[in-house]
């Protein structure tokens, strides 16, 4: 296993996709996870149910990332009812695709809200526990988009692009503390927000992508798992792209 049993992990957004696989492999992995949800109840708890029936232990926790109240009061919790925090995953993230001549300011502004300023947020929380235990990982999930731009995608690229460069001065910080920060970019991964994508759009992108297909949420969460343990503990500060290829290009 990648953790030792104590270890205590914070997923954000873990009821489905990317989130659903990495609190899963985290917990496959040996650790206690901890995982957010807005508002798939049910999802939330399948997953919960899935690591307690595997001797996992896992907590899921309602939870709007764009609330700043609602994230120190889940940093809150975690330190009354685990003890300690190890590993911060954030995952969570939201899409309000637009045009930008056509775009509203509530629109971009409510996307950077969840996707940066959420993550900004929760980390901030997650130092200050994790400064005091002297050590801990901090792994931001971002996205090619981030990277590339994403046509009709002003405000998403702008939260994923800005969540790059503050896991690296995240990082700076942080390396006092012993704790590390990295990024993982997904590329065009199995999810809702794919799915939801016309046919003939996603069979144009997987024809530019050198392995020829989507990725699978776990492919991501395995890149997640290694960048949150100590075998990743001398790289902070880096961006990992899990996109088949795609940025090669």
């Amino acid at each position: 296993m990648l953790f030792e049993k104590e270890t205590v992990a914070v997923v954000t957004g873990g009821s489905r996709g990317i989130g659903r696989a990495v609190a899963l492999d985290l917990a496959r992995e040996g650790a206690a996870v901890v995982l957010t949800y807005r508002e798939q109840a049910d999802k939330a708890n399948e997953v919960v149910e899935e690591i307690e029936g595997s001797g996992g232990r896992a907590l899921a926790k309602q939870v709007d990332v764009g609330d700043e109240k609602q994230i120190r009061f889940l940093f809150r919790d975690v330190r009354k009812e685990m003890g300690r925090l190890d590993v911060l995953v954030n995952n969570a993230g939201v899409t309000e695709d637009g045009f930008i001549m056509m775009m509203s300011v509530r629109k971009f502004e409510d996307v950077m809200r969840t996707n940066m300023t959420g993550a900004f947020v929760a980390s901030r929380e997650a130092l200050k526990m994790m400064a005091r235990e002297r050590g801990g990982a901090i792994v931001n999930v971002s996205s090619v988009s981030g990277i590339l731009g994403g046509e009709g995608q002003a405000n998403y690229s702008a939260s994923k692009g800005a969540l790059i460069a503050f896991t690296r001065a995240l990082a700076r910080e942080g390396a006092m503390h012993k704790v590390r920060a990295n990024v993982v970019a997904p590329g065009f991964v199995d999810t809702d927000m794919v799915k939801a994508m016309p046919g003939h759009t996603l069979a144009l992108f997987q024809q530019l992508i050198p392995m020829k297909r989507v990725g699978r949420p776990e492919e991501v969460a395995s890149a997640v798992s290694f960048l949150a343990c100590d075998r990743a503990s001398y790289i902070t500060g880096e961006t990992f792209v899990v996109d088949g290829g795609l940025l090669m290009g």
